[in-house]
C-alpha cells in the first residue's frame, strides 16, 4: 500500500533537474527537486558522487513532504561540467524518466552485476595481509577482476569480484565456493583470536563503497583503542541539540577530499537518521558540513551516549577513505595472479597496502595502491626503485613523493555554516540548543 502511494504521489509531483551552468563562475549549479522519500539524498549524492564529480558547495531541504537540494559541482580540475553525455546522464537519472524514488533497492545504489563472483572480507589489519589473500585466490585460480579495499583502526574491509580462470564467468562449483570461504576467512583471522574475521561469497549485486562502509561499521572500526587519546589526527565532529526545533545539529570540520559528502551522508543514512537540512562548503583545502538530523523514529539524539556514537561513527566514515602512503599505479594486461605477484613484492620489501583499488578495463588491469613501511618509517625511495625495476619502470608509477605521503593536515578554525540562512548566527546561538559536550 506505502508504494503504490509513493508511486501515486511520484506520477502528481515528478521529479525535476535544473542545471545551470551561467549563474555560478566557477561551478555547475544541479537542482533537484522531488517528493520526499528516506533514502532519496544517499541516492542523489551517490549518482553525482559515481560521475567523480567535486561537489564544492550544498544546501539541503527535505522538510515535510517535499525534497529540494541544490549542488556546486565541477570536475576534478575545477572546471565547470560542460561534456553534454555526463548532464544528458544526471538529467535522466534524477529527473522524472528516473526511478530512484520509487526503489528503495535503487536509493542504496545497488550495481547489477552478473558476470563475476562477489567476496566480501573483514578482519583484523597486518602486513603482507592483501598479499596472502591475494595468494589463496590465485591457488585457486581466481581471476581478481575488481577489488576495492579499505584499512582503518587495525581493520581491514575488501570487496572482491572474481571470475573462474577457465571460464572467465562466476564460480558456479558450490564446493570450491566453500573452500574459497574455509581458507580466506582462515587467512583473515591469523594469529588474532580475539576478533572475528568473516567471508561471504555471492553471485549478488552491490554498490561497492556503500558495501565497504557497511562492513566497517558492522566490524565496529568507529571503537576507538585503548590508549587512543590523540584528537589532533582526528576530524572535528560535533553534535548539540536545537530542542526548539527537535533537531539534533552536526558540525563537521575536516580537509576536503573527494567522495567526503557521499561518505558522511552513507554513514547517517546507514544509522538510521534522516537529514532535514544541511550546508556544504568546501574552502581551499578545508570543508565544513552541517546537518539538521533526526532519528528514523523522529527523535533528535537522546543521550551522551548516543552523541558519542555519532561522533565517532563519523569521524570513521571520514577518515576511512583518507589514502595514508604513498600511491602507485600499475597498468598493464591483466592475467591470473597478478594481484598476488605484484602484492608479494610489495611483502618481501617491507611495504604493507592501507588501500587499494583494483580494475580491469578491455582486458588490462589498471590498479592503485597505496603503501607504506610496515616498520612505521618513511618509505625509503630506493626500496620503490627497487620494485619498480622488477614489475617494470613503465607497469608502475609513482604518483607524489613519499615526503608527501606523511604530510599532515592543516588546522581551520571552527565554524557554523548555515550564517547566511540564519543571518549569521549558528544553532547554538538561539539560546534553545543543549550541547552533550
Amino acid at each position: 500500500m506505502d508504494d503504490e502511494y509513493q508511486k501515486l504521489i511520484r506520477r502528481m509531483n515528478p521529479p525535476r533537474v535544473v542545471i545551470d551552468n551561467e549563474s555560478c563562475k566557477n561551478a555547475t549549479v544541479i537542482q533537484v527537486d522531488s517528493a520526499n522519500k528516506q533514502g532519496i539524498l544517499l541516492e542523489v549524492v551517490q549518482i553525482l558522487t559515481d560521475l567523480n564529480l567535486m561537489i564544492t558547495k550544498a544546501y539541503i531541504c527535505s522538510d515535510g513532504g517535499w525534497f529540494m537540494d541544490v549542488f556546486n559541482v565541477t570536475d576534478h580540475e575545477g572546471n565547470k561540467i560542460t561534456d553534454e553525455g555526463i548532464l544528458d546522464y544526471i538529467e535522466k537519472s534524477l529527473g522524472p524518466d528516473s526511478c530512484f524514488a520509487s526503489s528503495m533497492r535503487r536509493s542504496v545504489g545497488v550495481k547489477s552485476e552478473s558476470n563475476h563472483t562477489a567476496i566480501e572480507l573483514t578482519g583484523t589489519d597486518r602486513p603482507g595481509l592483501l598479499s596472502e589473500v591475494s595468494a589463496v585466490l590465485a591457488h585457486l585460480k581466481c581471476n581478481v577482476v575488481n577489488a576495492e579495499v579499505w584499512t582503518h583502526n587495525t581493520r581491514a574491509a575488501a570487496v572482491m569480484q572474481v571470475t573462474d580462470e577457465t571460464t572467465g564467468g562466476p564460480i558456479a562449483d558450490q564446493e570450491r565456493l566453500t573452500m574459497v570461504k574455509r581458507l580466506l576467512c582462515n587467512v583473515l583471522k591469523g594469529s588474532n583470536k580475539s576478533r572475528e574475521a568473516k567471508t561471504v561469497v555471492s553471485h549478488g549485486s552491490t554498490h561497492t563503497e556503500r558495501r565497504l562502509h557497511q562492513m566497517m561499521f558492522d566490524d565496529r572500526d568507529y571503537e576507538r583503542m585503548d590508549g587512543d587519546d590523540d584528537s589532533s589526527e582526528r576530524p572535528s565532529v560535533n553534535v548539540v541539540n536545537w530542542n526548539d526545533k527537535d533537531y539534533s545539529v552536526v558540525t563537521i570540520r575536516c580537509k576536503d577530499r573527494p567522495k567526503l559528502l557521499f561518505d558522511i551522508v552513507c554513514t547517517l543514512t546507514d544509522m538510521q537518521y534522516v537529514v532535514f537540512h544541511g550546508n556544504v562548503e568546501a574552502q581551499g583545502p578545508e570543508a565544513y558540513q552541517e546537518y539538521c538530523i533526526r532519528h528514523i523514529d523522529g527523535s533528535p539524539v537522546k543521550s551522551d551516549a548516543e552523541r558519542q556514537r555519532v561522533v565517532q561513527c563519523l569521524e570513521a566514515a571520514i577518515q576511512r577513505r583518507v589514502s595514508e602512503g604513498l600511491k602507485l599505479e600499475l597498468c598493464t594486461t591483466d592475467r591470473v595472479g597478478l594481484l598476488s605477484d605484484v602484492t608479494r613484492i610489495f611483502r618481501e620489501n617491507s611495504l604493507t597496502v592501507t588501500r587499494a583499488e583494483v580494475t580491469t578495463r578491455a582486458g588490462k588491469a589498471v590498479n592503485t595502491f597505496y603503501v607504506r613501511d610496515a616498520s612505521g618509517y618513511p618509505v625509503d625511495p630506493k626500496i620503490i626503485d627497487s620494485i619498480r625495476q622488477t614489475i617494470g619502470q613503465t607497469i608502475l608509477r609513482v604518483k607524489g613523493t613519499p615526503e608527501e605521503s606523511i604530510q599532515a593536515p592543516q588546522e581551520s578554525p571552527t565554524r557554523f555554516l548555515f550564517g547566511g540562512l540564519f543571518k549569521s548566527r549558528s544553532f547554538c546561538n538561539f539560546g534553545l540548543v543543549r550541547s552533550y559536550s
